[in-house]
């Protein structure tokens, strides 16, 4: 009886092991990414995370905080909302190369200003990036990525433009 156990669980071990099937890169959905830039030079980390609609257009979402406030980066937390396009040749392979992307985002932090003493402020954003995609066959990612954004409402402490900028190292998944 026993024997007849364990070949049992042996053979629906066996069964729901040849059951699953290796995904392929370019069928996954996910990615996480880590900005380099503002890390090392900070300390300033801004995590992605960036799912895969179609092969041309993806949205997600970037966390921004800053984890020192005696540097001179204004922006001490922002939460930035993203879609995009992306533009590659071939259409077989799906959200790399370079791209296009529309972003709103709210930031708070500290204006710093010649004239008067620094203040805190809080805004809403919305803005223009583009940037390049390369993935490799394991999963890694690597991106630059450049925008700008103009700031919505009117107020002497905050910034006119927000800029988004940094060199993304990521893994999908």
């Amino acid at each position: 009886m026993k024997k007849i156990i364990l070949f049992s669980l042996f053979l629906l071990t066996a069964v729901s092991y040849s059951q699953t099937k290796d995904v392929s890169i370019f069928e996954r959905k996910h990615e996480l990414k880590a900005g380099a830039i503002k890390l090392l030079a900070g300390p300033i980390f801004e995590g992605t995370y960036e799912y895969i609609n179609s092969k041309d257009f993806t949205y997600g979402a970037s966390l921004l905080v800053n984890l020192s406030t005696g540097n001179d980066f204004e922006e001490d937390f922002s939460i930035t909302p993203f879609a995009r396009f992306y533009f590659q040749e071939t259409k077989e392979y799906g959200a790399y190369g370079f791209f296009v992307e529309g972003f709103a985002k709210y930031s708070t932090g500290e204006s710093f200003d010649w004239y008067s003493n620094n203040e805190n402020y809080s805004v809403v954003s919305l803005g223009l990036s583009l940037g390049r995609k390369w993935v490799n066959s394991s999963g890694f990612v690597f991106e630059p990525l450049f925008g700008i954004g103009r700031t919505l409402g009117n107020s002497n402490n905050t910034p006119d433009a927000i800029v988004r900028f940094d060199l993304f190292i990521g893994y999908r998944f």
